[in-house]
């Protein structure tokens, strides 16, 4: 037995304790208070709270979450530890009979959470927490990440962190391009996907040089016309997008995540930036199928089992 059975173990030993005196406690009250059958009350009301509990997480993992269901578990929890200390008398004794039905009602609160957990990271809904010392050191750009996290579903802190670099470079860009008032200045396209947290200010795409006026020739020459065709320029053939992003999944197999980005793409597959941008969201999309997709498929296995 690991560490984790030894644990549960122990919990449900205690969590049995404060069952067994929340029910001497309630039972014995409800007789005095006119009860028929006393020990419905305590019984009723105790085992109501795994319950509801586990009738929430049942719901969440079929995506049919109600939230008023959530907050059962914790008004029974008031209402256990109300009557327990309606039962005793003198200041000590309803502390005492407060506090051991929270014994129990903790225990079941720390198993709806650990099933939440797995729940989350079987469905890949579970939003990661930010840093406590980032709330600390910095708390007002940290609320603003973690606004942006809540508000577009971002589960991913590292994933976050990377979105917010990038948008903080792209500010910056913005600032070095037009001034002071850049906010102003800038087009609403790329205000708008700056505030989204994207790699937004889309840079403007390479211009195409214009070819230099050739000086007059005091002489000129007649050229053949083999000479006219060698000087024209090759046209380098227009890639699609789908052929982009198949030479970048073969360029980025060993790439990290917060590797592959719409700069690093544009250097090596010599492309415009939008089309860099768009392969890069492609590529991070298929990552992010490949890693919901293996979890889930071993979640189903276990079930089937």
């Amino acid at each position: 037995m690991g560490l984790a059975g030894i644990g549960a173990a122990a919990a449900a030993g205690v969590g049995a304790l404060g069952l067994i005196s929340s029910y001497d406690s309630v039972s014995k009250a409800a007789a005095s208070w006119g009860f028929e059958a006393p020990w419905m009350l305590p019984v009723g009301i105790d085992l109501a709270i795994p319950v509801f509990t586990l009738a929430n997480l049942l719901l969440i993992r079929m995506d049919m979450a109600l939230g008023w269901v959530r907050f059962v578990p914790w008004v029974l929890t008031a209402v256990t530890c109300w009557l327990n200390v309606a039962a005793g008398h003198g200041l000590v004794a309803k502390l005492a009979h407060g506090v051991m039905p929270l014994l129990w009602v903790v225990f079941s609160e720390i198993g709806a959470h650990i099933y939440a957990v797995r729940i989350g990271v079987a469905t890949g809904r579970r939003m990661e927490k930010v840093r406590f010392s980032r709330w600390l050191l910095a708390p007002l750009s940290t609320f603003g990440l973690w606004r942006r996290m809540t508000l577009w579903e971002i589960t991913s802190y590292p994933e976050a962190l990377r979105r917010e670099r990038e948008r903080q470079l792209a500010r910056a860009e913005l600032r070095e391009r037009h001034g002071r008032k850049w906010r102003s200045k800038t087009p609403r396209t790329e205000r708008v996907l700056l505030k989204l947290g994207e790699l937004a200010p889309a840079a403007e795409e390479a211009s195409v040089p214009l070819p230099s006026e050739e000086p007059p020739t005091e002489t000129p020459k007649p050229k053949s016309p083999k000479a006219k065709e060698s000087r024209k320029p090759k046209k380098s053939p227009t890639r699609s997008l789908a052929e982009l992003l198949e030479e970048a999944r073969k360029l980025t197999e060993d790439w990290a995540d917060a590797a592959v980005n719409g700069e690093a793409l544009r250097k090596e597959l010599r492309c415009s930036s939008e089309s860099a941008r768009r392969v890069r969201d492609d590529l991070l999309a298929e990552r992010k199928k490949a890693r919901e997709a293996a979890p889930s498929g071993r979640v189903v296995e276990a079930v089937a089992a």
